[in-house]
């Protein structure tokens, strides 16, 4: 018992979690000390509410990365599936719902062209998705005419609507991301799915000599995280309450950041989601510090962009270490 008691903090701290943990934690109370707007719940529920939609994209990101792939075009298929919903919504007069569903089956498609893309053909993850970004952005802007969509249903801005928890107003997107986090922390941490995804990402040829269909999970993981970009677009629909299309330009990188400062690995096999849910937090937990001491907004990008190297060279040097 003792000694279970005594290996029980060695395992939380190896944990892919533990550290950027940590950061948060110490990023947060830096930010407290030197802000007293710092620790209240409408500061708290903003800085959800700022990390929701790329926090959303991150779960999906993390899926692809997972897999030892990488998807640029994310921002880019949320920004279009956000589009569709709308557009079909106002202009062509189709029931919210029905438009709803057409976004989410359209962002789904495009990860599912991404996935055979890398499958069939057996083209870089890199490539694939690099090219459909421009794809799909051209796609958003054409079909959009480089309108923005206003007047929207109801049904399309809900997530945006606040409830209160004591004095702080939660929005109910806030409660579905984190929600979706669960989830998937359930599917890839309790389910055999998960295991396949975990095992494609550390080797691919191993996990297709014990039986698994690599090529046919890589397209599913693609195309359900496709589907999640799918909620992001609806998340970014009801915070905004319009249909921009140039939306999402940079919410690419901004996922790719919170999946590694999360602790995933580039070089797939290795995290967990709600590690990425800490790496979402640690942007919004940065940025939003930073805003409230004055701090201007290059050099919140400049200290993200020096988070990112930093966390995958912990990466990389653990990798080494490992070998």
């Amino acid at each position: 018992m003792a000694v279970m008691e005594a290996t029980l903090p060695r395992r939380l701290i190896s944990t892919p979690v533990a550290g950027p943990l940590a950061a948060l934690v110490l990023a947060a109370v830096f930010f407290g000390l030197n802000s007293g707007q710092f620790f209240t719940g409408s500061n708290f529920s903003l800085i959800i509410q700022q990390v929701m939609v790329v926090g959303t994209l991150a779960i999906g990101q993390t899926l692809i990365i997972l897999t030892a792939g990488i998807d640029l075009s994310n921002g880019a298929i949320m920004a279009f599936g956000g589009i569709v919903m709308t557009k079909l919504a106002v202009d062509s007069g189709l029931p919210p719902v029905l438009a709803l569903v057409a976004g989410l089956a359209v962002c789904s498609g495009f990860g599912l062209v991404n996935g055979l893309l890398v499958t069939r053909i057996s083209l870089p993850p890199f490539i694939v998705t690099l090219g459909m970004l421009n794809v799909v952005f051209a796609l958003t802007h054409i079909y959009s005419d480089e309108q923005t969509i206003t007047e929207l249903p109801a049904l399309l801005t809900f997530l945006g609507e606040t409830f209160q928890v004591g004095q702080t107003n939660v929005t109910y997107g806030s409660l579905l991301t984190i929600l979706l986090f669960l989830v998937f922390a359930y599917l890839l941490g309790s389910t055999a799915w998960g295991r396949h995804v975990y095992a494609l990402g550390n080797s691919p040829e191993v996990a297709r000599l014990t039986g698994i269909r690599t090529n046919r999970l890589t397209v599913g993981v693609y195309t359900l995280a496709g589907f999640v970009y799918g909620i992001a677009a609806l998340l970014l629909v009801s915070r905004t309450g319009v249909g921009d299309p140039q939306a999402g330009q940079t919410d690419n990188l901004d996922s790719i950041t919170a999946v590694v400062l999360g602790g995933t690995s580039l070089f797939g096999g290795r995290g967990l989601v709600i590690g990425t849910l800490v790496g979402a937090l640690i942007v919004g937990v940065f940025r939003n510090g930073l805003q409230l001491m004055g701090v201007p907004s290059i050099y919140q990008t400049l200290i993200t962009g020096i988070l990112v190297i930093l966390a995958v060279a912990v990466d990389q040097l653990s990798r080494r270490r490992n070998r």
